[in-house]
């Protein structure tokens, strides 16, 4: 087979592992960009994990679909309201930021950018029993009612990832600790299954984690 051959093959994978880059280099970025891109990119995998059988991966998808929509408005919606005297915030130097904008929600000022925030002790355990449930629920179905040929791995990385996009959606800084581990599961499982693109696509998504690690850090 011929590179040609092979590009024409694969040309639905390659764009989607090309616009997944993309998303989390505007990810790292936080910029608001990244949700229209992850809308995308979740439609293209959503054919690429069909045609692989990897149901839950492809199941995922579709919860990104509705998350990106719901992402999208948080942050440009902001995560509360500031009062008239409390629009300023100290920065790291002592001096004090301007945080009210216009938001395209409200149309006036008053909102104010979702900020990143750092994951709280009970909504941390809530994320864990939610995880355990859905692992369970995935791994089930995988293994009653479909062909998939890793049904623990499947439901794994997608219940992960479901708990981690939503971390993302609310500007919660753990969420990238949750992308190392399942983005380091995925490259494993994806060389198992030949999807070669894919797994440069992860292997970039899990050096970005760390960067993005370090860069949602200065954030807080």
């Amino acid at each position: 087979m011929t590179i040609s051959d092979w590009l024409s093959n694969n040309w639905i994978e390659i764009f989607g592992a090309i616009t997944g880059i993309i998303y989390v280099f505007l990810e790292i970025r936080q910029n608001i960009w990244l949700w229209p891109v992850g809308i995308i990119t979740s439609a293209v995998y959503i054919i690429v994990f069909f045609t692989s059988k990897f149901y839950a991966d492809m199941s995922l998808q579709g919860y990104y679909l509705a998350i990106s929509f719901a992402g999208w408005y948080w942050w440009v919606k902001g995560g509360r309201r500031w009062a008239s005297g409390d629009r300023r915030q100290a920065t790291g130097n002592g001096d004090e930021e301007e945080k009210s904008w216009n938001s395209p929600f409200e149309g006036g000022k008053g909102d104010v950018r979702l900020i990143v925030t750092r994951l709280k002790l009970k909504t941390g355990i809530i994320l864990s029993i939610i995880f355990v449930f859905l692992y369970f629920l995935l791994w089930l179905a995988l293994s009653k009612l479909t062909d998939s040929p890793v049904p623990e791995w499947d439901s794994f990385i997608t219940s992960l990832s479901i708990i981690a996009t939503w971390m993302l959606a609310r500007k919660i800084y753990e969420h990238w600790f949750l992308w190392i581990v399942v983005n380091t599961a995925s490259v494993i499982i994806f060389i198992t299954r030949g999807l070669y693109p894919t797994v440069i696509l992860y292997l970039v998504y899990l050096g970005m984690s760390f960067a993005g690690l370090k860069a949602w850090r200065r954030s807080l």
